[in-house]
């Protein structure tokens, strides 16, 4: 991974996963980018060089004021990072986060996103979902989400959940890379839940061959069971006290989403570790 796009809203959150990814910049040796996206309450009176062309007055005043701020912490926060063993730019842009961060993926050639999640629960996360939950829906890198303050030479157990079916082959690469650069164990499961319901010895055999096909080193594997599979991984994890969750996600949208839920959106909203996802279509 050579480039790191983490998003920045100067949240504690936000905080967390910037010390997090300047851990794995460290290691990777690579250009890690800080992206401001700047949400303002006239969006349409700003011209293209953040100077305030209509509106009420107030708002030219709070607008005004907002962009002068996070550009000199931006500015700060690169005065920081002179010094540095990899690259480190910020970049300040307005309109909606998502799309910005979806259009600054593409554009800065991303390989992994590290952001800071809140998580969200019952309507917020029924009907609208956040912006990253929407990032790691269909973010076509690996996301990496981050909630609390995590040191990354602590991260040596990797949960591994999936049905062994349909993972890409770019998604397990993509894994095998991330646990070589940790150093980490990789812990294979299989969520059993009563309308999921899979054969031990079938499960067993599936985990097998997929550490046999793909080359996995340092993995092991265990059918687990739960009343659910979101629940599962995450008491899985927790039972073997792992120190990040790894999934893919198929990226369903609309009424598709709502019917089916999205298990990694899921685990990434109600888990106290760092989930790792990656699309997998």
């Amino acid at each position: 991974m050579k480039t790191i796009l983490v998003p920045y809203d100067f949240s504690e959150q936000a905080k967390n996963a910037f010390e997090f990814a300047k851990g794995l910049a460290k290691k990777n040796n690579a250009h890690l980018k800080l992206l401001h996206v700047l949400e303002t309450p006239t969006m349409t009176s700003l011209g293209t060089m953040g100077t305030v062309e209509s509106g009420h007055e107030i708002d030219q005043i709070y607008v005004i004021e907002l962009v002068e701020k996070r550009k000199q912490q931006l500015a700060d926060l690169e005065a920081q990072h002179t010094d540095t063993s990899y690259k480190f730019s910020t970049k300040l842009i307005f309109g909606n986060p998502y799309a910005g961060i979806t259009k600054e993926v593409t554009d800065f050639d991303a390989q992994l996103i590290v952001m800071g999640s809140k998580g969200s629960s019952g309507l917020e996360e029924l009907l609208i979902g956040s912006n990253t939950e929407k990032v790691v829906r269909n973010a076509k890198c690996p996301v990496i989400t981050i909630k609390d303050q995590r040191d990354i030479n602590n991260i040596k157990k990797i949960v591994f959940a999936s049905d062994f079916a349909d993972d890409s082959l770019k998604v397990v690469n993509k894994l095998k890379k991330l646990q070589s650069t940790l150093g980490a164990e990789l812990f294979l499961v299989k969520i059993n839940t009563p309308s999921m319901f899979e054969n031990s010895r079938f499960a067993i055999k599936s985990m097998q061959s997929f550490i046999k096909d793909h080359h996995l080193e340092n993995a092991y594997y265990e059918v687990y069971n739960s009343s659910s599979e979101e629940e599962g991984i995450i008491e899985y994890a927790e039972d073997i006290n792992a120190d990040m969750i790894a999934m893919s996600t198929h990226g369903r949208t609309g009424f598709l989403h709502l019917l089916s839920g999205s298990i990694a959106e899921d685990v990434v909203n109600h888990a106290k570790r760092p989930v790792w996802t990656m699309k997998v279509k």
